[in-house]
């Protein structure tokens, strides 16, 4: 066929064809499979099949008509204007006959060789300037869940390329430097996982955080793994240190119960694939993942961090996203990228150290809630409370917004804020990526944030001090100091660090002496 490659016969060297995404599906299921890692099967449209369909339809001076008005990103009401024009030329384009036919064709395939009449899928989109040092492209395009039927597979495509010029893609691409007319978009047909009957969630093979590269971070919650990836839960975390793993022991450092107030399952019928349902009250108290399986997680996440770092010949740190089965019990690894923020750090030891101007005890008094710390800074702002995308974007360059959980959508606002507070999410949901990559602090899972902080109020956030962050009434003085540190000294003896708070033990394990030792 011309315009498909099915992911066995996809590599890294076909990122221009298919995109990082789908080339890193590819890699894995040709060189991983055979060491246990189970990959789902699925095809991708080539960018040559997205350059066809735009040259059918006569849409690339019309869709640079419109970029061409686009002279301030951060003009968001003008952004959205010119987003909107674009996917809706593109959507109601008509899909090239044999175009059309070669998908079907490759969709019957995949069905068959699952035994089933018309299998079902997730949709994916996959950038050709995906997954490069310094852009992951988290969450710029769409993703469709459950999708099965000839009509639906080509539906679901052609909306895939729409997306393309979503308008945080638009924001990202201009952001990272991307030309818009130099990226592509490849389709991604994967099978589905049925992770709706079970749980899934995402592998960091380093600290989100800090950048400590022995420790692995996995995330998990009930239903598909988008409530996770988009941070409309409040996931479990689970810690694994991975030198002692790869000895044969079983180091869970720590384990964390998230809310996991909502999955999303699979809808039977109706206009949606998949819809969000409420998780049962006694489920959301225990953990989403057995210990053998956290551990299982921790050696897949190795197995791929150790095939990545080999192959680009440097550590490479992996972005995994899994999901269990529910039917078979299996786990599976639905896509990997290279981590994107620490990866690409300077590694020279110094420390930023941000210090509030006020007692402790009198900053007690002024803690309105608390959550999951991302970035390690302090910001100060006024509350812009909201509960939609189209509130946010009247928001201001002094303000700090508060809302119940962001979605992709969100990141020409998140650029443009001082820091953003969620009720819900996790440390390797979307709005957590973006936050790190844009250098913007944040305050993930607050509980009752939305309800507990005033609209236009004064507040500090602190995320300066570990894993926790703090929210505070009032703007409260800090400081900010830099220390920068030679190369560490020869001494006689180990020289270790003392800690009270073991989260911050990551954070100093770089600084130039010997490790943690206490």
């Amino acid at each position: 066929m011309k315009f498909i490659r099915f992911f066995n016969d996809i590599s890294l060297d076909d990122i221009s064809i298919v995109g990082g995404k789908n080339a890193s599906i590819g890699q894995m299921i040709t060189n991983l499979s055979k060491k246990g890692i189970l990959i789902p099967q699925g095809f991708a449209t080539t960018a040559e099949a997205y350059w066809y369909f735009l040259e059918h339809n006569k849409l690339q001076n019309p869709i640079k008509a419109e970029l061409k008005k686009l002279k301030n990103y951060k003009n968001i009401k003008l952004l959205h204007e010119v987003g909107s024009s674009i996917r809706s030329l593109i959507s109601s384009g008509s899909m090239p006959r044999d175009l059309e036919d070669e998908i079907i064709k490759a969709y019957k395939k995949l069905s068959a060789e699952y035994k089933q009449k018309d299998c079902d899928v997730a949709v994916r989109s996959s950038a050709t300037a995906e997954d490069l040092p310094g852009a992951s492209f988290a969450g710029q395009q769409e993703t469709f869940l459950n999708i099965s039927g000839d009509r639906e597979i080509v539906e679901s495509c052609k909306k895939c390329m729409a997306s393309l010029f979503t308008d945080r893609a638009l924001v990202y691409r201009n952001e990272k430097g991307f030309e818009h007319f130099k990226v592509a978009l490849s389709v991604g047909v994967q099978k589905m996982v049925r992770s709706d009957l079970a749980c899934a969630g995402v592998i960091f093979t380093i600290d989100t955080e800090t950048g400590f590269d022995k420790a692995l971070i996995i995330e998990s919650s009930y239903g598909l793994g988008e409530s996770v990836v988009k941070g409309t839960v409040v996931p479990d975390e689970f810690c694994v240190y991975k030198p002692t793993l790869k000895e044969g022991f079983e180091p869970i450092i720590s384990r964390h119960c998230g809310s996991k107030k909502k999955k999303l399952i699979y809808t039977k019928s109706g206009k949606d694939s998949v819809r969000s349902v409420s998780v049962d009250a006694k489920a959301r108290e225990h953990f989403s993942l057995s210990s053998d399986e956290i551990l299982c997680l921790g050696k897949i996440g190795v197995e791929i961090e150790d095939y990545y770092s080999v192959l680009y010949k440097k550590y490479t740190p992996m972005d995994i996203e899994w999901a269990k089965d529910g039917i078979d019990k299996k786990i599976y690894v639905v896509q990997a990228r290279p981590e994107t923020v620490h990866s690409i750090k300077s590694k020279s030891p110094e420390v930023k150290t941000f210090k509030l101007d006020v007692s402790s005890e009198r900053l007690k008094s002024k803690i309105i809630t608390t959550g999951q710390s991302i970035g390690s800074a302090i910001e100060i702002g006024k509350a812009f409370v909201v509960d939609s995308v189209e509130q946010a974007r009247k928001a201001k360059e002094d303000d700090i917004i508060i809302t119940k959980m962001t979605t992709p959508d969100w990141v020409p606002i998140i650029k443009k804020v001082r820091a953003i507070i969620t009720e819900q999410g996790g440390r390797t949901c979307h709005a957590a990526i973006v936050s790190r990559e844009l250098s913007i602090p944040a305050i993930i899972g607050a509980k009752d944030a939305f309800s507990k902080i005033k609209q236009n109020e004064k507040i500090t956030i602190n995320c300066s001090l570990g894993e926790t962050g703090y929210i505070y009434r009032g703007h409260i003085p800090f400081s900010v100091k830099l220390q920068q540190f030679k190369a560490k000294v020869k001494t006689p003896v180990e020289v270790m660090v003392n800690l009270s708070d073991p989260a911050a033990a990551f954070n100093n394990s770089f600084l130039p002496v010997d490790g943690v030792g206490l």
